[in-house]
């Protein structure tokens, strides 16, 4: 498919980018910090963060998130863990399935991460009705483009991941894979998570009381699994089965995710009732304030047209 000997007689002379950075940050006796580990453990803590804010910003009880946080990051790591054994490589790990559990030696699938994440945030709300679904989805759909950004950091640290060959100036040669230069492709998906997390936060600082339920989640799914369809066609192939294939399994799984944006865009812009974020907003601000009748005081500048008693 690639004249590798015509890239390597170019490289004579060539400026590539030489990659041939250690995983491994640092080590204390057996214990040993990847960059990796420090990029994943980066995004949950930043995400935790900017989701407090945003918490606060709603009235939401803080406090839920620490559960909120456990629920998401286990179904993350279990869905990644799952996805990479049984979209990638099902005949191996059915065949050895205790390999499934031996996590450590690399594996995590982003489209399995997805799924297990959304099941993680199903069954919190489930436990939690005041935060919504849709309500949930729309806010870590903010913050999961930041994730994105620092896990495709990680992904380049260990030289996986790795694009198809190419001359063009910026590409990488990563040297413990092979002397091929290479798109960074993980350069491309990071930068492209990161602008899709700044345009999803834009979006909600200018917009928030105005957007739809389920609109932010479904052009996050949109605009990363979109991207993520066309950048597979500069990845290498990591599924040995779709070799003959004219789509790559990073593809065929983006498919279903990038048509439920839609579906849900579509679905927030049929909406007509006011968004779940400035009723419960309004809902805040009423609370812990009964008058003398025992009604709820209005205050200043508030809309009148939801109302909301109170009983003793």
């Amino acid at each position: 498919m690639y004249n590798v000997a015509g890239i390597q007689r170019y490289l004579i002379g060539a400026g590539y980018f030489h990659w041939d950075i250690d995983p491994e940050l640092f080590s204390l006796g057996p214990i040993s910090i990847r960059w990796y580990g420090l990029m994943f453990a980066s995004s949950f803590l930043f995400g935790f963060l900017l989701l407090r804010r945003i918490f606060r910003l709603e009235g939401r009880p803080v406090k839920n998130l620490d559960k909120l946080l456990v629920y998401v990051l286990i179904g993350t790591i279990l869905g990644a863990r799952l996805g990479h054994c049984f979209f990638y490589n099902p005949s191996y790990f059915l065949s050895n399935p205790i390999e499934i559990l031996k996590v450590w030696k690399g594996g995590l699938a982003s489209h399995g991460g997805g799924l297990g994440a959304l099941t993680a945030i199903f069954l919190y709300s489930r436990n939690h009705p005041r935060e919504s679904y849709l309500w949930l989805l729309d806010r870590i759909a903010i913050i999961a483009g930041l994730c994105g950004f620092f896990i495709r950091i990680g992904n380049l640290f260990n030289s996986e991941i790795i694009g198809t060959p190419t001359t063009l100036p910026w590409a990488f040669i990563f040297e413990k894979v092979d002397n091929i230069p290479r798109h960074p492709v993980q350069l491309y998906e990071s930068v492209t998570y990161g602008l899709i997390f700044v345009v999803l936060l834009t979006i909600y600082k200018k917009q928030r009381h105005k957007i739809k339920q389920g609109f932010l989640t479904g052009l996050f799914l949109f605009l990363v699994f979109t991207a993520r369809f066309f950048l597979e066609f500069v990845k290498a192939r990591q599924a040995s089965y779709s070799s003959n294939l004219p789509l790559s399994v990073g593809q065929l799984l983006s498919i279903p995710f990038l048509l439920a944006g839609i579906v849900l865009i579509i679905y927030a812009h049929s909406k007509t009732t006011v968004p779940d974020s400035v009723t419960e907003g309004r809902h805040q601000n009423y609370q812990n304030r009964p008058d003398d009748t025992g009604g709820w005081k209005q205050q200043r500048g508030q809309d009148t047209s939801i109302k909301f008693e109170h009983r003793q």
